[in-house]
């Protein structure tokens, strides 16, 4: 199983951004997906949350700007950031809770997609 995620890059404060993650690989059902970010010297920490039903979960700090969603056709996760700000500089990652059979599950990870808001 791999998580790509893609859509990072440079962008000015106020500007927007959107990433892309997609699963691929031996895939029976993907349950919860996340983004995740880590900004340098400080820990890794939530963004956003979607399961596959229920509420979905955002961090303080990003409610009202951004946005998660998933296709489910395409095993693919997105996050739509906007009113970016320089404090969500970091390395988004993407998460899976997923199962490769019936019985079989675990939590997967992206390797990362850098995201820079300059001032």
């Amino acid at each position: 199983v791999q998580l790509v995620e893609s859509g990072g890059g440079l962008v000015q404060a106020g500007g927007s951004l959107r990433l892309s993650c997609a699963a691929s690989g031996s895939i029976f059902r993907i349950d919860a997906m996340g983004w995740y970010r880590q900004a340098p010297g400080k820990q890794r920490e939530l963004v956003a949350n979607i399961p596959s039903g229920g509420s979905i979960k955002y961090s303080d700090s990003v409610k009202g700007r951004f946005t998660i969603s998933r296709d489910n056709a395409k095993n693919t996760l997105y996050l739509q950031m906007n009113s970016l700000k320089p404090e969500d500089t970091a390395v988004y990652y993407c998460n899976a809770d997923l199962f490769t059979t019936w019985n079989n599950r675990g939590i997967y990870w992206g390797q990362g997609t850098q995201v820079t808001v300059s001032s």
